[in-house]
């Protein structure tokens, strides 16, 4: 199995301070649908991680992520992809969870559904504790300059491999089985 794990807000739709609280809210990015497609019609397994505080917030209810998701699964269908599956933390920034990234544990999730071990696995999101959730299961942390991705990139000094956009990441995983 070809996997790829993409964070969604900054990465796959725009980042909003307020969070996405409504289906109309979620606005993908320039090119971001044309590359899942890309990566889904080149044998990649799309799956989304994706913390989501604002269900502890009490800003959105698990029904709106749930047609928030919906939308964004049809949209990237309607391009030619596929979301095989989504994995979101709940969890506020102060809750003691191990699903709230940085920590790994969404990635573990991703792990145990699908049977693999992530080293290795891209995982391409825009912010530092994105990155910081790949290194700590060894996957590979690619960051995407869309978002918060330039800030990080200015914070960050280990990053290992940054991109214009999903796009770009895109595009070299592409270019690396061919």
């Amino acid at each position: 199995m070809r996997l790829v794990i993409l964070d969604r807000d900054g990465v796959i739709n725009q980042e909003s301070e307020a969070f996405i609280k409504t289906p109309e809210e979620w606005v993908p990015l320039p090119g971001s649908l044309a590359a899942i497609a890309r990566l889904y019609k080149n044998g990649y397994t799309v799956v989304v991680a994706s913390n989501q505080s604002g269900i502890a917030r009490h800003l959105l209810s698990l029904d709106t992520l749930a047609a928030i998701h919906g939308r964004m699964k049809r949209e990237v269908e309607a391009a030619g992809g596929k979301v095989d599956s989504i994995f979101f933390c709940p969890h506020g920034p102060g809750d003691a969870c191990d699903c709230r990234k940085p920590k790994p544990g969404l990635f573990k999730q991703i792990a145990k559904r699908y049977g693999v071990k992530l080293e290795g696995i891209p995982m391409i999101g825009d912010s530092e504790r994105d990155l910081q959730a790949a290194r700590a299961v060894g996957g590979r942390p690619m960051l995407v300059k869309t978002g918060n991705g330039l800030k990080t990139l200015d914070e960050d000094h280990d990053v290992e491999e940054s991109y214009d956009d999903l796009a770009a990441a895109a595009a070299q995983l592409v270019r690396e089985i061919h």
